[in-house]
Formats: C-alpha cells, structure tokens, sequence
C-alpha cells in the first residue's frame, strides 16, 4: 500500500509542474495593455478603467471627410481615404444603381495627421465635382462605396503590392435582379498598388464571395497579421437579425478561410462598423472601434471599444461607450458618428482617434484604459509571466500624492530578495516610458525566462502597460520620475 502511494506521489509531480506551467503567460518584450485581463491575476481595492478621448479642435482648412475612412501612416506622410460622390448630395433613393455608379474613393495627405492638403494627382481626368484632383478610384462599381486600403507589412512582399484593399458590396436578397445580371455578382474584391494612389484589381472575380456578406454595407478591414501569420479580414454580417462581425484568414489574399461569426454583440445590439486593426505599439492586440447604431432612436450612433487577440472572439471588458455623441444635434443625427480605420501617435505622448465630420479625438499613449487605484490604496498581481529583456518599463501616471511600487514574486508569490516592495524606489509622476528601480538598480536580467509574479502596490495611481526591455548598461541609476526613452 506505502508502496503505491509513493508511486502515485510521483506520478502526480510532474502533471502539476505541467499544470503550472501551462498557467504561464509568455509575453516576451512584448506590450501589454489593460484593455482585458489576459495578464491580470488579481485586483483588490482596483478596477480596469476604460478612458474617454479628448475632442481636439478643428483646424482651418477644415479635414476633408466622408463615410468608411482610412488613415494609413507611410513613413513620411499620412493618406487619408474617404467616399465622395460625382453627384452631391446624391441618395440611393434616387435610383440604387446611379447611386453606386457616382461613387469615388478620395485622397488627401497629412505630415502631422492633422493638417491635410488635397493633392492633384493626375490619376483621372479633371471632374468638377473634385476641382483638386484628389480621385485614386472611380468607375469601380459597388467597390468604391467602402474601399478600404492597408499597407501590406508581410516580409517580402513584391514592391507593386505594397498597398493592398478590399472594396464591394452583396446585392439583397430579391433586389436589383436586373442590375446584378448586367454587372455582376457582389462580393468583396481585391486591388494592389505600389503607392496607395495607382491601383489594380489583384484579379476580376471577388476573393470574398458575395454570399458571405448581407450584405458587406459597411467598413470591410483587412491587414497582415504578424502574429497569426495571415491576413485577417474583419467584415460586415447580420447575424441572428443584428448588424454584426465576422472574420476570416488568407495566407495569399485570394483564398479565404471559412468565415467565422464575431459574438460581439450585446442584446439588442447593432454594430454597424468592425473597424478592427491591429494596435501599433502592441500589434498582438486588436483594436475595434464599432459604431453602435440605436435605430429605434432617430438612427443614433456611438463609438464602442472592443479588443481581441488574434483568432479569439472579441473582448467586452468595457460595455460603456467610448465616443459619446455628445452636446448639439449634430452628433445625434442619423448615422453621424463613424470612426475612421488607422490609430496613430501625433505628439510624443499622444494618439489620435478620427471620425466623421472632421472630428479628431485624442488620449496618451497606450491611454485606453488602465489599472486604477484610488488614494486609500488598491494593488494588483498578474499572473505569471515569463520575459525577455533586463528591464521592466510602465506607461503610468499619479497624482500629486500618489505613488506606485513594484514588487517581483516567484511562480508561488514569494516576494524575490532585492526585488521586494521595501527595495523599490517609490514611483510618481506621469510618464509614457518609466523604468522601475529596485536600491540595487534596474537590471532584472537574472529573472528572464523564469516565471515571474509582478505585484504593483498603487495609490491614486493608474497603470496603462508593461514592457521588458533589453538594454545596454542596464544597471545604470534611473532618476526619481524621470523617463528613460
């Protein structure tokens, strides 16, 4: 019998090595936000806070605008893609194929992503209704009611296809019969280009079929993802009656995986837009800025945040609105609030949102939301982790009186010696990059790659991300609330 159980003993110790194991969580130097609580163990007397952007003033000249915008950053300038019409004013209701047919993706560039010109680009004939020339797409039936380009990151891609875009509606059920025979099938199709002003189609028949639509109505965004290592396309679908997302993955942007039904919604919930993109300082981590469309009252539209990693469902840590309407009628009218795809940094501690009506919206940095702890004190634990790197870099901001401190813990919770809260250097301030100090310095070199538990301790203190860092002389003195970038 004592012989039996020893051997049960042991065969128990490596299943629950296993278990542990499995219970680590890998972030590498990768950034993690706190936008879900994928590294989140435990909070006490805290709360992941989601953030309102701030509405910026508008600029003179005004921002060109128009409906299923994109904001691209290419290096040296920011393209801007929007819908005009050669008709103003023009209206489906006057007559559906026109309407599409008057339809034009227009252009604008930015140094600063905030002031924008409208460059002639000579790619059309002059038209009147565009006096500046800005036209990159016309004549594209149905296409141009929601193309939608991206800069392909995927390594090697050839030099002509370093823009790709997807564009295209479905007809309903019974509608248009007559026009679908003449045109064509809908569906989703595909275009390249080597400079996101002179664009092909990547071939005639569309890559995403017109079946999966109903009815593709909306911002269709796809991107290389380096973290699934395919390109992921989110997508408009009703789906049990609401407005809804789905998704599906192609390793060569013409065959596409069998799409997959996003449950985002809440009950009785249309979101109207995916607008899903990966984040640009932690690209492991989708953004979605849905509309939420109300259309028992009047047609109104909010913005929504959502997040999500990779092939998981969506995340809806945060269920409150993101982007109010906000004061005037203007924001509560019908279909007035659409976020543009494209998140990007515009000040050194500043991202900036855009919507329709010119509108830019912006917060810090990693700003979305927050671990938040109130004066009286809260403290949160992650799970285990494991890194790469000598440092560990937080994205945070205190009050006056407030203050965090960083404890690193072994695997079981043990406070590790010369990592302990005693041994850090109090932190307060506000800062995007701040390195944590410990009496004996920075450097945590000898923790990588074990598991690791880190224990912040914060008052009236919020903490937006973590990062380990490798870098040289790393055991240098940091200076009290001083950045490091």
């Amino acid at each position: 019998m004592k012989l039996t159980l020893t051997l049960c003993a042991l065969l128990l110790i490596p299943m629950s090595t296993s278990f542990a194991e499995d219970d680590v969580v890998d972030i590498g130097s990768q950034r993690e936000l706190f936008v879900d609580r994928m590294i989140v163990g435990k909070l006490n007397d805290a709360t992941l806070k989601l953030h309102a952007p701030q509405l910026m003033p508008p600029v003179t000249p005004a921002r060109p605008h128009g409906h299923y915008a994109t904001v691209l950053n290419a290096g040296d300038k920011f393209q801007f893609y929007y819908r005009g019409d050669t008709k103003p004013g023009n209206h489906w209701k006057k007559g559906w194929e026109q309407y599409h047919d008057g339809e034009v993706t227009l252009y604008a560039e930015s140094k600063d992503a905030i002031h924008w010109t409208l460059p002639k680009l000579g790619v059309y004939e002059d038209h009147p209704t565009f006096p500046s020339g800005n036209v990159v797409l016309m004549n594209e039936f149905l296409v141009t009611h929601n193309f939608t380009p991206f800069i392909d990151t995927r390594p090697g891609v050839p030099a002509e296809e370093k823009y790709k875009a997807l564009g295209g509606l479905a007809y309903q059920p019974n509608q248009h019969l007559e026009v679908r025979k003449r045109r064509g099938p809908g569906g989703l199709k595909a275009f390249v280009s080597p400079d996101g002003i002179h664009w092909k189609k990547l071939q005639e028949k569309p890559v995403i079929p017109e079946a999966w639509g109903k009815y593709f109505d909306s911002q269709n965004y796809a991107f290389w993802s380096e973290s699934e290592q395919a390109y992921v396309c989110y997508f408009r679908r009703f789906i049990k009656g609401y407005r809804g997302i789905a998704r599906t993955t192609s390793k060569d942007f013409i065959s596409w995986t069998p799409f997959v039904e996003m449950n985002a919604n809440l009950p009785n919930e249309h979101l109207y837009t995916a607008c899903t993109q990966p984040y640009f300082r932690a690209p492991h981590i989708y953004f979605a800025l849905p509309t939420r469309f109300m259309a028992k009252r009047g047609a109104a539209t909010d913005i929504l945040f959502m997040s999500t990693r990779g092939s998981a469902q969506f995340d809806r840590e945060f269920t409150q609105s993101f982007i109010r309407p906000g004061i005037g009628k203007s924001g509560w009218a019908n279909r007035a609030n659409y976020a543009a795809i494209g998140i990007h940094q515009t000040g050194p501690a500043e991202m900036s949102f855009f919507l329709t009506g010119g509108r830019r919206y912006a917060m810090r940095l990693d700003g979305i939301a927050s671990v938040n702890a109130p004066l009286e004190g809260g403290t949160l634990t992650t799970k285990p982790l494991k890194f790469v790197g000598n440092e560990l870099e937080i994205n945070y901001s205190t009050s006056a009186a407030g203050q965090i401190l960083v404890e690193l813990q072994d695997a079981s919770g043990k406070p590790i010696s010369g990592f302990t809260l005693d041994d850090c250097e109090p932190i307060y301030g506000d800062h995007i990059a701040r390195t944590v100090k410990w009496k004996n310095g920075v450097d945590i070199s000898s923790l990588k790659g074990k598991p690791i538990i880190i224990h912040f301790v914060m008052e009236d203190a919020d903490l937006y991300s973590l990062k380990f860092n490798t870098r040289a002389g790393s055991n240098q003195v940091v200076e009290a609330g001083k950045s490091r970038d």
